[in-house]
């Protein structure tokens, strides 16, 4: 378990003074992984802080729940995605809290294990389940789907180019079986693809980079998570309680601005409309009106975080 040392937490100082953490206060890390973020609240809320951590990876969990060994009896765990945080939080005693933090996207603890398959660069499963006991992989998604539906996958969750390329290279060299497989594919779609996209190829690190995360999103039914997700943690936090998220991909972003910037409002009325009718009350302000980036400094220091984006709002 000592690998877990490998792991850097993003904008770390950043994401404590965000959540404006105070001694005695309530917190709830939606994500908790390798407990990098949740030792520094617990140690910023002492003697008497409470946070309570959820993670979909039971393995991730075990990892929180050695790192936390010190906070014992200040630290309640859940197996459980963060798309049914408001439940978990109330069944656990964690009704009203302080702070919320959602750090998204997969560890580099995850793509360390090639038995995991979220990385090309190593031979394993085409599996990509944050949650070990869902009932789909990867592999079903690269082998089951129709290739015009596969196509839509890859580019409404990779935002890839060259989508309809990389799909019909699939379909035709199935089945599938693993990750370098499947690399190796994506990489002479790409290669081979009619689509220009010159700044797309420059800023790429690998040509399968866009296809994995767009299967992974599949898999794990991220964007509809982080829509619950949301909702739910607006819902637990306490007046002028915040709410902080680091997201790694523009649909994440876009995805938590838009609810943030829509719960900012009183009216959500369409522009053509001429009188209020919706109801709708604005019940946080933003503390960042554009996203907190990394330092240069950090990305030399973690390259992980080179996309990493912090919005922070606070409830009303």
């Amino acid at each position: 378990m000592e690998q877990h040392g490998i792991h850097t937490p993003v904008l770390y100082d950043k994401v404590l003074s965000g959540l404006n953490v105070v001694p005695g206060g309530w917190y709830v890390d939606g994500t908790i992984g390798a407990a990098g973020h949740a030792k520094g609240v617990l140690t910023a809320s002492a003697p008497d802080g409470r946070l309570l951590g959820l993670d979909v990876d039971a393995h991730a969990l075990e990892i929180s729940r050695q790192r936390l060994a010190p906070f014992t009896n200040r630290v309640v765990l859940a197996h459980s995605s963060f798309a049914r945080l408001c439940e978990v939080a109330s069944a656990l005693g964690f009704g009203q809290v302080d702070g919320v933090l959602f750090d998204l996207g997969i560890s580099s603890l995850q793509l360390a294990d090639p038995r995991r398959g979220f990385s090309f660069r190593d031979e394993g499963p085409l599996d990509m389940r944050l949650n070990a006991s869902a009932p789909r992989t990867a592999a079903h998604w690269v082998n089951e789907l129709a290739e015009h539906d596969l196509a839509d996958l890859i580019w409404r969750y990779g935002e890839e180019p060259a989508a309809r390329s990389i799909a019909r290279a699939i379909v035709a060299a199935r089945p599938l079986r693993t990750t370098v497989e499947l690399a190796e594919i994506v990489s002479e779609a790409v290669r081979h693809s009619k689509v220009r996209d010159r700044q797309h190829r420059e800023r790429m690190h690998h040509p399968a980079t866009r296809t994995f995360q767009a299967l992974r999103i599949a898999v794990n039914a991220e964007l509809e998570s982080l829509e619950q997700g949301l909702q739910g943690a607006l819902a637990i936090l306490r007046p002028r309680g915040r709410l902080a998220v680091i997201t790694f991909h523009s649909l994440e972003d876009r995805i938590v601005k838009q609810v943030f910037v829509r719960e900012a409002r009183d009216c959500i009325c369409p522009p053509e409309a001429l009188v209020c009718t919706c109801g709708h009350k604005a019940q946080v302000v933003l503390v960042n009106r554009k996203p907190i980036l990394p330092s240069p400094g950090e990305v030399g220091r973690n390259p992980r975080s080179r996309s990493a984006k912090l919005r922070i709002v606070a409830k009303n």
